[in-house]
């Protein structure tokens, strides 16, 4: 942030940036595909039940070929992160649950996790829009739950070393 504020004003304007990206974020996957690239930064890695998706081509090309879908968000969680740790760029964590239908079948139960960057717009240096640096998509397991056996909300294991680099 440009400007200090004070932790709690920091805090709620992370709550709001978050409630609104969440809004913006599911009814454009869901409504208007193909600007969904543009809520990405150049350089953010999305991971999506383990392949890992790279840039704006990269990302559009993805999007473009996903099933249309529904997402229903029942959960939200977010956290302001301390710029103290992120090098005075304000960052928002936020974590969502819920489920999705593609093509109107199944349901799927899943989450999702964000860590957002607030960017200058171009139409004015006091105003800022919360761009996504790392996405994060998977879906909860419960079948084997079912089965007797230990449940999972993992995707296909990825190494670390592709989670954590950018």
């Amino acid at each position: 942030m440009a400007v200090a504020v004070d932790f709690k004003t920091y805090v709620d304007q992370a709550c709001r940036a978050a409630e609104n990206f969440v809004y913006i974020y599911y009814e454009t996957i869901d409504n208007r595909r193909k600007a969904l690239p543009g809520l990405y930064l150049d350089k953010a890695t999305l991971i999506w039940k383990g392949n890992v998706v790279t840039g704006p081509e990269a990302l559009a090309n993805f999007f473009d070929v996903l099933p249309s879908s529904e997402f229903q968000v029942n959960m939200l969680d977010w956290q302001a992160v301390s710029e103290q740790t992120t090098q005075a760029q304000t960052t928002v964590l936020v974590v969502t649950s819920g489920t999705v239908k593609f093509d109107g079948n199944k349901q799927y139960f899943l989450n999702q996790n964000f860590r957002l960057m607030a960017q200058l717009t171009a139409q004015s240096s006091n105003n800022t829009v919360e761009d996504i640096a790392s996405d994060y998509f998977y879906f909860q397991n419960w079948a084997s739950s079912q089965r007797g056996q230990k449940a999972t909300s993992f995707g296909p294991l990825v190494p670390v070393t592709q989670i954590c680099v950018n």
